[in-house]
């Protein structure tokens, strides 16, 4: 405002005023420097000399005086024209574009008034008044702050929101002098709130209110107000805009509340009039991003600079050096949502079927001026686009089988498709089945328009007829390609029977999948009940394609004589038709086979085995009692190797009921038995479980003071420790005897000397005594009854002494014999290495710690004539090296293959590769010391077709 000054004679005019405008584009108000035009220079001219002469000294010339406008814009041009709109509206003055205005504003800024009237939410999609925008108009106020205020009445806010919109309708009262910028900031710290800015007008106007209250005179509070850096005339001001708003709302009859409003709900109304000066905070800088991509910073002198939160609004933004948000306050985005639910903008993105929901279902985002208020929200798609969503339904719920129904059509349906599909994994083809193309097709034109999630198709199918429900059902002709007709899956069954073991098989075709091919589910209980010879034979329907492919696999001048190969495959499979062939291992099945129709005399290793797909070799699946995967192996060995014992453990918690049948004892008696009181031990259980039945193989064990029988899954197993429990059993019923032997074993010094090496005397003599009973007893058949055990017992007590006085002339003079070859060989260690590591090893084949009960009897009389040929081989190595390494050339070839195959076995015991290795021995001494003879004849050829024939069969089994 100018004022005339008596007095004044001087004015100074820079020719710039700062000038209030109202941005279009950006929605908010500039306080822009700009230059004045001619009629306010003359203006501020004439302040000067009011009463006398006057100079008015203008800084700048003439020529710039003369460019200038001669009058400044009119404030209609500079201005918001939401408030004429709303007015003009509810007088009915028609079109804005249409009347007459002597200086007509420009179509943005009309347009810009109608944007601003529709945030309000007063005028429709149309153009016309809503309900709120007719209750605005009859409030001569700017349509923000009557938009707030009516929100108040509704929020139950109305006493804050008239004293917050009356602040905000006065210039602000805090004042805050170039001089004085901080003693201000910290006097107004007390009015300052840590969330909003607009509850400090709340603060300043009680604190206000109590001045009044408690003020002894008007001087005294005047000077107390300005102290606190706060003006009394804009104070006075407020009240009076407060006074007149609480006059106007009272004849709109809106009751003031008495009770505080909460934060969420008087932020809310201020919302209501401030949705287009919402901000998001989009980094560290504090630097928030507006409506319509504007940016702004929270104005230096409000305390929420740094804590005003990811989302705020503003009661203005003002443009000066930079775009300003004044007076700010944290809200929530859900708040957006709620207030300005008629300016959101969605979209939807990634309609899909959801099982759970049981419709289809999209991701929403919602924007309200450009900002994201949320973004991947699901929400029904069908509302959006129905026959989309019908689309989407039919193809991944009904056609994808993702609906879960009770509906009888769609479980036939699916079950169909099921069989179909196992069909094609069984016959190994994908083109069995239909295009989804066609199937969807099917319900497309079956369903009604109106079917479009599981609702309406519950619905659908509770008010149509049974003739029209019957067109929903599929049948397998329907779902199976013509050119696929007359396939049986026959060959393929479900499940396979091995020793009264039933095992479910399942079909895969997934080249390259772990599951590619035929899967035997195996229950860890019956793991060692498999037979993976017969399973080597695969199921009838597969077992061609395997036969084929092992004749390709042939050498040609083998294969020549089985062409046509796939008439040869099919005819071996004919013959073989019958389950009692599959005794033996396919490979060999399949030679004897080739052997007996043709020419050719194939071998093991003449079939490249190696060379058959996965899908050609079981797969089997271990699973536990509750039938969760516990491990899937091709190889059964490997499965075994990692399974065994908690397969026998668990084998064993179900035997025990059987074993508690079979002996009469419970399974605390079974724990500790030390005499034969449990009748005839039978050598094969039969053991009941769900339907199956397991064979077992009872046993007696070694607990080391007494026995305790169990009952085992493998036969092997079973024996070897069945050995151990028999001699624990007879040592108790011994005891007598074997206390006399303990202390007169003979030669016992002697041979603890010689066996030192290896270990103490106590370990010497266990063997020792251990051997002697295992022969004086158990040299016949196992005692398997108390009479068959007490006659084992009888004869043991006269032979026992005996024996054991045997095997100790035969172990002393193995003794002695080893300590001369460990004295020879360490004169050759140094000049013949390769000779002197093949006699340790032979050695240490000969004789491991426990040898006397891990070696044969039968072969440990033959020792000492071992330990003389290596004497003679060491004493002859000087005198022809040569023939001493062509020699052993020869036994390491042979060595190499059985060492191999031992190996293979993973521990396990197989007569022909031990017997084997015994002619290994007698080898050794032809070749090294042929004086000394052999029990049979023996030569390197001799050995080397006995491996042929031995490998053909260890080779399938390892393969396989």
């Amino acid at each position: 405002t100018s004022l005339t000054v008596p007095g004044i004679r001087y004015v100074v005019d820079s020719g710039l005023a700062r000038v209030k405008r109202y941005s279009y584009r950006n929605k908010v108000e500039l306080l822009q420097v700009e230059r004045i035009a001619q009629a306010a220079a003359n203006q501020r001219a004439g302040r000067c000399g009011r009463v006398a002469a006057g100079v008015c000294i203008r800084l700048y010339d003439e020529n710039d005086f003369n460019a200038r406008p001669r009058f400044a814009d009119p404030e209609i041009l500079r201005s918001s024209l939401a408030g004429v709109i709303l007015r003009m509206k509810s007088l009915g003055l028609g079109e804005v574009a249409a009347f007459p205005f002597v200086e007509a504003p420009s179509g943005r800024a009309v347009a810009d008034g109608q944007q601003l009237l529709a945030e309000l939410n007063a005028i429709d999609d149309k153009g016309d008044l809503t309900e709120t925008g007719q209750t605005l108009a009859r409030l001569p106020l700017d349509p923000r702050v009557g938009r707030m205020i009516l929100a108040g009445s509704k929020n139950d806010c109305l006493n804050e929101m008239l004293i917050i919109a009356s602040g905000l309708s006065v210039q602000d009262p805090r004042e805050r002098p170039m001089a004085a910028q901080e003693a201000a900031d910290n006097a107004h710290k007390k009015f300052a709130d840590e969330k909003s800015d607009f509850l400090a007008y709340l603060k300043i106007w009680a604190h206000h209110e109590n001045a009044l209250l408690h003020k002894k005179s008007h001087r005294k509070m005047h000077d107390s107000l300005k102290a606190e850096f706060l003006s009394p005339l804009r104070l006075r001001e407020w009240r009076e805009v407060h006074s007149q708003l609480l006059s106007l709302v009272a004849e709109q009859g809106w009751r003031v509340n008495s009770t505080p409003a909460n934060y969420e709900a008087l932020h809310q109304a201020l919302l209501t009039g401030l949705l287009g000066n919402i901000g998001f905070k989009q980094d560290e800088d504090n630097i928030y991003l507006g409506a319509r991509g504007i940016k702004f910073n929270i104005h230096p002198s409000s305390p929420l600079v740094r804590k005003a939160g990811r989302w705020l609004m503003a009661a203005e933004l003002v443009e000066t050096t930079r775009l300003y948000a004044r007076c700010v306050a944290r809200i929530e985005p859900d708040w957006l949502e709620r207030v300005g639910a008629h300016l959101l903008r969605k979209s939807w993105h990634d309609p899909h079927w959801e099982k759970k929901a049981g419709q289809v279902v999209a991701l929403e985002r919602a924007t309200l001026h450009g900002l994201v208020v949320y973004s991947n929200r699901r929400v029904a798609y069908a509302p959006m686009n129905r026959v989309h969503a019908r689309e989407i339904f039919i193809r991944e719920a009904l056609v994808g089988g993702q609906l879960e129904s009770r509906l009888p059509f769609y479980a036939h349906n699916q079950r169909m498709v099921r069989e179909v599909e196992q069909m094609e994994h069984k016959i190994r083809r994908q083109d069995v089945l239909v295009d989804d193309e066609l199937i969807f097709a099917f319900y497309d034109q079956a369903l009604s328009a109106d079917v479009f999630d599981a609702r309406t198709l519950d619905a659908w199918w509770s008010r149509t007829e049974d003739g029209i429900r019957k067109t929903l059902y599929l049948s397998r002709d329907d779902l199976m390609r013509k050119e696929a007709g007359g396939i049986t899956t026959e060959q393929y069954p479900k499940q396979i029977r091995q020793h009264g073991v039933t095992f479910d098989v399942s079909y895969h075709f997934e080249p390259g999948s772990p599951r590619d091919g035929v899967t035997m589910t195996v229950p860890l209980v019956a793991l060692n009940q498999v037979d993976i010879e017969a399973c080597d034979w695969l199921v009838p329907g597969m077992l061609k394609e395997k036969v084929l492919l092992l004749l390709k696999s042939l050498p040609q001048r083998l294969r020549r004589h089985c062409v046509p190969l796939p008439d040869y495959a099919q005819g071996f499979c004919d013959r073989h038709v019958q389950d009692a062939a599959r005794r033996l291992p396919l490979v060999d099945a399949l030679i004897k086979d080739v052997s007996m129709n043709t020419p050719a005399r194939p071998i093991v290793s003449d079939f490249r085995i190696e060379t058959l797909p996965a899908h050609l070799t079981m797969n089997f699946k271990l699973i536990d009692e509750h039938g969760r995967q516990l491990d899937m192996q091709r190889s059964l060995g490997v499965l075994k190797a990692g399974w065994q014992k908690q397969a026998q453990a668990q084998f064993q918690s179900v035997a025990a009921a059987s074993a508690t049948a079979a002996t009469g004892l419970d399974a605390k008696e079974q724990a500790k038995i030390t005499a034969w009181t449990f009748g005839t031990l039978p050598e094969l259980l039969e053991i009941r479980r769900g339907g199956q039945t397991l064979m077992g193989y009872p046993a007696l064990v070694d607990e080391g003071e007494a026995c305790r029988l169990d009952v085992f899954d493998e036969p092997e197993e079973a024996q070897r420790e069945h050995v151990k429990g028999l001699r624990r059993l007879l040592c108790i019923a011994l005891k007598e005897p074997l206390k006399y032997l303990d202390r007169n074993l003979p030669d016992l010094q002697k041979c603890a000397m010689l066996y030192m090496p290896m270990g103490s005397v106590d370990e010497l003599k266990q063997q020792w005594i251990a051997l002697a009973i295992d022969r004086a007893c158990l040299s016949g058949n196992w005692p398997d009854s108390a009479d068959a055990f007490e006659a084992c017992v009888k004869e043991g007590r006269t032979r026992l002494n005996l024996i054991a006085q045997e095997i100790g002339r035969v172990l002393l003079q193995i003794l002695t014999e080893w300590q001369q070859i460990v004295r020879k060989l360490s004169g050759i260690n140094k000049t013949f290495p390769p000779v002197a590591q093949d006699i340790e090893l032979q050695v240490q084949f000969l004789l491991p710690k426990r040898f006397l009960l891990e070696r044969p009897w039968a072969q440990l009389a033959h020792y000492p004539r071992y330990f003389k040929a290596m004497g003679v081989r060491i004493d002859r190595l000087r005198n022809d090296p040569a023939r001493d390494t062509a020699c052993m050339r020869d036994v390491h070839i042979l060595q190499g293959g059985w060492q191999k195959a031992q190996a293979a076995l993973k521990g396990r015991s197989d007569p022909a590769l031990d017997e084997f290795a015994w002619q290994l021995q007698e080898l050794r001494v032809s070749l090294f010391a042929q004086e000394l003879k052999t029990p049979m004849p023996v030569s390197v050829k001799r050995l080397q077709k006995s491996w042929e024939t031995l490998s053909q069969r260890h080779q399938t089994s390892t393969k396989r």
